[in-house]
């Protein structure tokens, strides 16, 4: 082999075989991206902070999930997840448990070859700053299938910067679906009370046993004073952990669209304009909207309420309300409407504002 092939051939073993492509699946791993800011009482199934990471929970335990810039020194990262424990759980029940999430659809797994003889390895890695020392768990889960895996890894200081480099084995069973609804997620462990801790923890793939989930987990959730930090998490093929692929913030604010896109916050722009329409007769007003990005399927609704929160402006006059209702959802754009705050005349067009330092109008198409 010429030294040219022998250069080449280390270059595909470092890369995965992935030269000048994408090498990471997870989408705001570097977590840039906050569009629903601090969220406080978060428990089960919550998203808050940064983009794309969801609360897992069961018991006592509550967060307040934010963007923070505590950062491992010279990793060049400026942000991270922060989980602070706002509301203990010092003594697990055997149901309770606490985990931080990250959903993923089948479409963007495929180059995994689960199922099938040729299963690709895959490596997680990712930095973690938290108070409590010891045995933490990392798992798979395989949506589709009623699958999972999950590996150990020890936090060795406290409230010190650690990364962590985790490969998974390829799964010769089951194939993940190809199409844009959850097939995996993978899970963070925080605590794990004995129905997920009791048996053997699963190291290589096999069907669901919940037992065997979390073995070993360490109770990072038994004190208010504790806090939990993630950034830089990368999920890329093969058995070698590469550098942290950095995307633009940009870039990564569009793929976070696509699941969670803010159309009106009066906390960051007081007052916004969000949309036109027209009144469709005397009392119905109806507006529309072209989203930034292709959304996952058509979104819901998520929008704080209040009174004269909002403000529909046409033919030199303008009524406040309190909130808008979907009345068309498609994945790139939505069309709302009111239909008993705001009076007018048919046919008269205009624009709507927000108006309030609280109010927000976002849609959300979350896995």
């Amino acid at each position: 082999m010429t030294k040219a092939a022998e250069l080449a051939k280390m270059g595909e073993v470092l890369t995965n075989s992935q030269i000048g492509g994408r090498r990471n699946i997870i989408i705001n791993g570097a977590m840039q991206v906050a569009q629903r800011g601090t969220v406080t009482s978060a428990t089960d199934s919550t998203y808050g902070g940064p983009d794309r990471f969801q609360v897992s929970e069961s018991g006592d335990t509550v967060f307040t999930m934010s963007q923070d810039s505590d950062t491992p020194s010279g990793e060049g990262f400026a942000n991270s997840m922060k989980l602070d424990v706002t509301t203990a759980d010092s003594s697990l029940a055997a149901s309770d448990f606490a985990s931080l999430i990250y959903n993923l659809e089948g479409q963007d797994l495929q180059q995994l070859k689960k199922g099938t003889s040729s299963a690709e390895k895959v490596t997680v890695s990712f930095f973690i700053k938290s108070t409590i020392t010891g045995t933490y768990i990392v798992q798979i889960y395989d949506n589709d299938n009623n699958r999972q895996i999950s590996k150990s890894y020890t936090v060795s200081s406290a409230n010190t910067w650690e990364k962590k480099i985790i490969t998974f084995d390829g799964d010769t069973t089951g194939a993940f679906d190809d199409d844009n609804a959850k097939s995996a997620l993978i899970r963070w462990w925080f605590a794990a009370g004995s129905n997920f801790s009791s048996g053997s923890l699963a190291t290589s793939w096999e069907s669901f046993t919940a037992a065997n989930a979390a073995v070993g987990q360490a109770n990072a959730v038994n004190s208010t004073d504790n806090n939990i930090f993630i950034t830089g998490v990368q999920l890329e093929v093969g058995e070698q952990a590469t550098p942290f692929e950095h995307r633009s913030f940009g870039e990564e604010l569009a793929l976070c669209q696509r699941y969670y896109t803010v159309i009106a916050d009066g906390s960051i722009t007081n007052p916004s304009t969000f949309g036109m329409g027209a009144m469709y007769n005397a009392t119905n007003v109806y507006g529309s909207i072209i989203l930034p990005t292709e959304m996952r399927t058509g979104p819901t609704l998520d929008a704080v309420t209040g009174t004269n929160y909002y403000y529909f402006y046409r033919n030199g006059d303008g009524d406040g309300f309190n909130s808008v209702t979907l009345s068309i959802s498609q994945k790139g754009g939505i069309e709302f409407y009111n239909q008993t705050e705001i009076s007018g005349t048919a046919g008269h067009a205009g624009f709507f504002r927000s108006v309030h330092g609280s109010a927000k109008i976002a849609l959300t198409a979350e896995l």
